[in-house]
């Protein structure tokens, strides 16, 4: 996070001789919002994180946003399943952005990057401003529906708010197929569980289940399989 606040400070103090002048430019210029989604190990926090970077090599001044319920790997970094990783403000709110941030910051970023967007549930107002009002270019990168294909989240809320929606998929753990959804390995319900490999794997259409014992079978295959192929490292 510190990284992260360095960079838009040193790109505020750079352009800090425009003033009012760049606000009001920066005001009356289009902001873009593009929303990437897909289920778990799709690679969305990796295309984020792509396309937060190319815009920091294009000369843009970028921050990175995640929910602070996000712990997995790293509070102050958004961290991709591979461990590439890049800092970040974890907030418990998007509202409170400005405020972490500071004005004269906020009013210097040209891009901002939201991970995990399926927890902050101001999602929606905060890219409205932030693209119509403010003329930000806004990456957002999240679930659009729960290991029950329900709604997760106000993901969904802003894609007709969108210039681009791009949709990922990832590999079935069960037969290697395209991945469209996820599938929770345990017996808990509740809708917000923040977990990686240990929870949740991907899986295709035939592949997905909602009853509890089939997903524990299919767990069940799936570490079977696991301990096999390390058995056979050891054995070689």
């Amino acid at each position: 996070m510190l990284s992260s606040a360095r960079s838009v400070s040193a790109a505020a103090q750079s352009r800090g001789g425009a003033g009012g002048a760049e606000m009001e430019v920066r005001a009356a210029q289009s902001g873009e919002i593009h929303v990437i989604v897909g289920p778990m190990f799709a690679g969305k926090t990796t295309a984020l994180l792509r396309r937060v970077q190319a815009e920091a090599s294009n000369g843009r001044s970028v921050a990175l946003i995640k929910s602070d319920k996000d712990n997995r790997y790293a509070l102050d970094s958004v961290v991709t399943h591979d461990g590439a990783k890049m800092p970040c403000w974890a907030i418990p709110q998007l509202s409170s952005f400005h405020e972490k941030l500071g004005i004269e910051a906020y009013d210097k970023v040209d891009v901002i990057g939201i991970d995990e967007a399926q927890f902050l549930d101001d999602l929606h107002d905060f890219c409205c401003k932030a693209a119509d009002r403010d003329g930000k270019i806004i990456v957002v990168a999240g679930l659009d529906g729960d290991y029950k294909r329900k709604k997760f989240g106000s993901v969904l809320d802003i894609v007709p708010l969108a210039d681009s929606v791009t949709k990922l998929t990832a590999r079935c753990e069960l037969c290697g197929r395209r991945a469209f959804f996820t599938l929770r390995k345990t017996q808990e319900t509740r809708t917000e569980l923040i977990g990686g490999a240990d929870v949740y794997m991907p899986v295709c259409r035939q592949h997905l289940h909602m009853d509890g014992q089939i997903v524990m079978e299919a767990t069940r295959i799936v570490l079977d399989l696991d301990k096999s192929t390390v058995r056979s490292h050891a054995l070689k």
